[in-house]
């Protein structure tokens, strides 16, 4: 992908998922260098850098307050240099401030007076502010290159740049114009809940651990606000540990759940005794599965939740055997000692059997390919892991336990069992010697309802979908706009849209950027004037995000000249839009007539919108979409 723009370009290199990211940064340096030669003279020099192409970043640093500008600019600098330290943190954008300049003005009578042009002038003043390479030392440490600093750090500075000079006085450029510190103008505009401020936009590593990443952030933070004025306003927006640490704590109440219900179900059919010997085996497999993962360079994150919950079931398998056949030896007489020392025995093929059928079942999804599969691989190793632990477990720690602490039931399990649950185990044989004595029937009702299931759910199901939709906590506004528009044009459309968002309830923060956008993502068009990212209040307190984002599009449809659309982030890895049409030619002079049909073909179906042509933008103001 090589988009190109008024004064540069870059080039935006993909990867295949599970690539060595620092390699590949190395490699791509190497070859810039090798291309270094082609390109023109007066080109800047090309950096290399990672990006992210998430649109959202795991948290926004607001700095407001009834502050000089360049106070402001000062401090949000220092800032963002600081975060870019965290470890985990790949970038911090500050947004919605303007680069300093500085604003010569001439007098031309002086200049004409003391016979200076202002060719001679211009090239004076940029001759002065230079890196001057002045060769190398080379001393019994080593060879060191020295350079001259003659660059420009103060205004004053430049008043004292020589411009021109006789046998009896010199001429400054002080005596000629007069110098005062400026800014570039404004290329964005940046507000959070409709106030004005600057901010640092934080992004992760991927892989990086996101709770420490913004715990870190935030800490940077807040010790560098004890140096800062008081009157400075500090915030934090689209938090994304939030989201994380709420699902962590769901999965982990969900994961003791799970372990409560088993020991309830074991200790109803196996006793108190037997049941706490069985429960241990629980804790110890995901304890030491997460050390593995630990050992491996792994996080613990949502799929290895999840995938400890779908665990649950099978660890205690493996010790359910073992105790049983332990209980039922010890029903007949046999001391806790040589009956649990028995059952490790016997049963070992059994466990080992059962434990190596599980993890074979789950071992192809070791070699799951592509992004999807770098993203789903925590779960088969996190189910080996624990598992291979159980076994370990069931086989050592179980009969170790039993041995010490292990005592034969008042009542044999035998009894016991059928005393308490005689009439379902009736049922159940009932159903048993039907089945085998009419054993053809059996499986054809067996296949029919293998076949059957299937073709009833291929036409009576709802579909297959990967990711389901889930209730988002963010969402978006990004407006599209076409023409030569000034950055005062696009903050006065956004502004219009911004306004609608804010009345709009449920809503907890509104983070809006106007103007010039990054030109990270392939998701942000050319056109994109300006970006809305909302927070949603609690989803107990509030509607449906889909029905808060449906009438964001009805309240903004009205406004003229813009197309607004709402997204919210979709579940998975950042993917970009669901589908993606590129178009090639030959001849170039085709392809927008092209673009231009296949847009409006998919924008006749009911089923899509936010249709992008990607069409170059037209240079009239007013121009239509």
């Amino acid at each position: 992908m090589r988009p190109a723009f008024e004064g540069g370009g870059y080039v935006l290199l993909e990867f295949e998922a599970g690539f060595n990211s620092k390699t590949a940064l190395a490699d791509v340096r190497a070859k810039i260098d090798e291309a270094k030669h082609d390109l023109p003279k007066d080109a800047d020099e090309p950096t290399t850098q990672e990006v992210n192409l998430s649109l959202y970043p795991v948290l926004v640093v607001a700095l407001s307050g009834d502050l000089p500008e360049r106070t402001l600019l000062r401090i949000a600098r220092n800032a963002k240099n600081a975060l870019e330290q965290v470890p985990g943190v790949i970038s911090a954008e500050l947004r919605g401030a303007r680069d300093e300049a500085v604003e010569i003005v001439a007098e031309p009578m002086l200049m004409k007076s003391y016979g200076v042009s202002l060719e001679n002038l211009i090239a004076i003043t940029q001759q002065s502010n230079s890196l001057v390479a002045a060769g190398a030392l080379e001393g019994a440490t080593g060879r060191f290159s020295v350079k001259v600093p003659a660059l420009i750090e103060r205004p004053e500075d430049m008043l004292k740049i020589p411009v021109a000079a006789s046998l009896g006085a010199t001429v400054t450029l002080g005596d000629v114009a007069q110098v005062k510190p400026t800014f570039k103008d404004a290329t964005s505009v940046t507000r959070v809940n409709g106030r004005r401020a600057m901010t640092i936009e934080v992004s992760k590593r991927t892989g990086a651990n996101l709770i420490a990443t913004v715990d870190g952030v935030k800490y940077v933070v807040e010790q560098m606000k004890k140096q800062w004025p008081d009157g400075l306003q500090v915030s934090y927006t689209q938090d994304k540990s939030k989201i994380i640490r709420q699902m962590l704590a769901d999965l982990q109440n969900s994961v003791i759940t799970g372990v409560l219900l088993v020991a309830i179900i074991i200790l109803f059919a196996l006793g108190f005794r037997a049941s706490l010997f069985i429960g241990i085996a629980i804790p110890a497999s995901f304890l030491t599965g997460i050390l593995g993962l630990q050992l491996a360079g792994l996080t613990v994150n949502i799929v290895v939740l999840f995938s400890l919950i779908l665990a649950v079931g099978m660890l205690v398998d493996d010790a359910i055997i073992v105790s049983e056949f332990a209980e039922r030896r010890m029903s007949e007489g046999m001391p806790p000692r040589a009956a649990y020392s028995l059952a490790a025995k016997r049963m070992a093929g059994p466990v080992i059997a059962a434990t190596a059928t599980r993890v074979a079942a789950f071992s192809p999804l070791l070699f799951w390919p592509g992004t999807v599969g770098e993203f789903m691989k925590y779960m088969p190793i996190t189910l080996i892991a624990t598992l291979s632990a159980s076994l370990a477990v069931a086989l050592f720690f179980t009969p170790t336990l039993g041995a010490l602490l292990g005592r034969a039931a008042t009542v044999p399990h035998d009894e016991r069992a059928k005393g308490e649950r005689a009439k379902d185990s009736g049922l159940y044989m009932r159903t048993v010697h039907l089945a085998l004595h009419h054993p053809g029937v059996t499986l054809l009702l067996a296949l029919a309802l293998l076949i059957g299931v299937q073709m009833a759910y291929g036409k009576l199901g709802k579909g297959v979908e990967f990711f389901p939709k889930v209730e988002p906590d963010y969402g978006q506004v990004v407006i599209h706009a076409r023409g030569n528009l000034s950055l005062d044009e696009k903050d006065r459309l956004v502004r219009a849209v911004e306004e609608r968002v804010l009345k709009y309830r449920g809503l907890k923060t509104v983070y809006t950027r106007a103007g010039e956008q990054p030109r990270q993502s392939n998701e942000l068009g050319e056109d994109t004037i300006g970006v809305i990212q909302f927070e949603f209040a609690d989803w107990r307190a509030r509607a449906p995000a889909h029905q808060i984002m449906d009438g964001i599009r009805d309240k903004t449809a009205d406004i003229p000249g813009i197309l607004v659309e709402v997204t919210a982030p979709r579940a998975g890895p950042p993917t970009g839009k669901p589908v993606q049409i590129q178009l090639s030619a030959l001849d170039p002079d085709l392809l927008p007539a092209a673009a231009k049909k296949v847009a409006a073909r998919l924008g006749r179906r009911d089923d899509v919108r936010d249709v992008d042509d990607g069409l170059p933008l037209p240079a009239s103001i007013g121009a239509s979409r």
